[in-house]
């Protein structure tokens, strides 16, 4: 039996505006049995860690990665071997450990391959909450086929259907229906689809909505009868409302989107989960990375827009998850979305978004994203408090002490 013992912590809850001040934590077995402010005894074999003030908090959630995102340029990525891009995940994978993310929600490639790699030991990473491929239309944000022909030697089958590591191309309900039976067999805790277009992909409109009616609502029906949800990439306001009006549970970036459908979110209970770190780090490094120029002049679109967005949403009090999205050698700038978000919003804001809000929409509430007796132990220890002085989360984590994952330390300097 394992038995920690945090002495005189200062807690952040995953939720309340002030710290818990000189309090006990006792963690048995990965769990968090007991808290108090009176001094609890170390008896019985405990390991007694003094935090010395430190703060301590939730594991952070980052809920939109792509773990196997190699570059910016997905479409060269979605080309590559897999033994390359497996190499890429299990340093992506490492690395968000050290900046606190102790469970993340991968939003198109990952797999149980990886997964499985994680529960035997051959990677050290995070907890992962994968959806699979991402569900596409020909032609939609995860069809990263340039529009030139290029791919067309690489079609699957006679009926030209096309799937790659990324994303699965399905028109008509039947074939949705389909391609998400086969997500969910292979053990996606949610479905990804694609509701408009994106920066990334070559063909699409940024501006314009993906699937019909028909297709979203098959897609919501298969996952919900499996107790599963669905998340839609959305950027213009249609594409948000109608996705929502259509059961999608959580509407990822959200750019383009005003009062009116924020408000309609916030009524329906839907999630938003907005994505500064990516853009912002694009209009930095994306062309000298190599994005394509098509993708840069989206990219402007949505870049003038994205603070705003977030005023918008907080406005109509939709509940905010913390994504980043970010791609290849941009993922060390994981921690800049609180400082991003600090443009616009409260530290509080953004640390409910990676702590109680993101462990809600994935379905672990009372489990992760909070320090209470019952949750699980995953756990920073802070040199710093991030209510009042946003930029301990920062960087490379420099100022993250301690990360617990499962109730077992994986970094320390303390």
């Amino acid at each position: 039996m394992s038995r920690i013992l945090v002495r005189r912590a200062r807690v952040f809850d995953g939720w309340s505006p002030e710290l818990i001040e000189d309090c006990d934590i006792l963690i048995v077995d990965g769990v968090i049995t007991e808290m108090s402010q009176t001094p609890l005894p170390a008896i019985g074999g405990v390991e007694a860690v003094e935090a010395n003030g430190r703060v301590l908090m939730p594991g952070l959630i980052d809920a939109h990665v792509h773990v196997y995102a190699a570059s910016v340029n997905l479409m060269k990525v979605v080309r590559w071997p897999s033994t390359y891009t497996a190499h890429f995940a299990a340093q992506f994978m490492e690395a968000n450990l050290r900046r606190g993310f102790t469970s993340i929600r991968d939003m198109g490639g990952g797999d149980v391959g990886l997964a499985n790699a994680l529960k035997d030991g051959l990677v050290v990473g995070p907890r992962l909450f994968y959806g699979g491929r991402v569900i596409s239309q020909t032609g939609g944000h995860g069809d990263m086929r340039p529009g030139d022909g290029e791919f067309d030697a690489f079609e699957s089958c006679a009926c030209s259907c096309h799937a790659d590591s990324f994303a699965v191309v399905a028109d008509g309900v039947d074939a949705v229906r389909r391609a998400v039976r086969e997500e969910l067999r292979r053990g996606a805790a949610h479905i990804k689809i694609m509701g408009s277009g994106g920066v990334a992909s070559p063909t699409d409109p940024l501006d314009r909505c993906q699937y019909s009616d028909a297709e979203i609502t098959a897609a919501v029906e298969e996952a919900t009868r499996m107790g599963k949800y669905v998340a839609a990439h959305c950027h213009p306001t249609e594409a948000v409302r109608r996705c929502v009006e259509l059961g999608v549970r959580t509407i990822e970036h959200a750019t383009l989107i005003d009062d009116a459908t924020a408000a309609f979110m916030a009524e329906r209970g839907a999630f938003a989960v907005p994505t500064m770190a990516t853009i912002f780090a694009l209009l930095d490094q994306g062309a000298a990375l190599g994005l394509p120029s098509a993708s840069l002049e989206k990219l402007k679109v949505v870049g003038d827009k994205a603070l705003e967005s977030l005023a918008i949403l907080k406005r109509a009090g939709v509940k905010m998850g913390y994504g980043t999205d970010l791609l290849g050698a941009l993922h060390p700038r994981q921690l800049s979305e609180f400082e991003l978000r600090g443009r616009v919003l409260d530290p509080i804001d953004t640390l409910r978004a990676a702590c109680a809000v993101n462990a809600e929409m994935i379905g672990q509430a009372g489990r992760l994203g909070c320090v209470k007796p019952g949750a699980l132990a995953d756990l920073l220890l802070l040199d710093g408090d991030p209510l009042t002085d946003p930029s301990v989360l920062s960087g490379e984590g420099e100022r993250i002490a301690g990360v617990m994952l499962a109730g077992r330390w994986v970094k320390s300097s303390f």
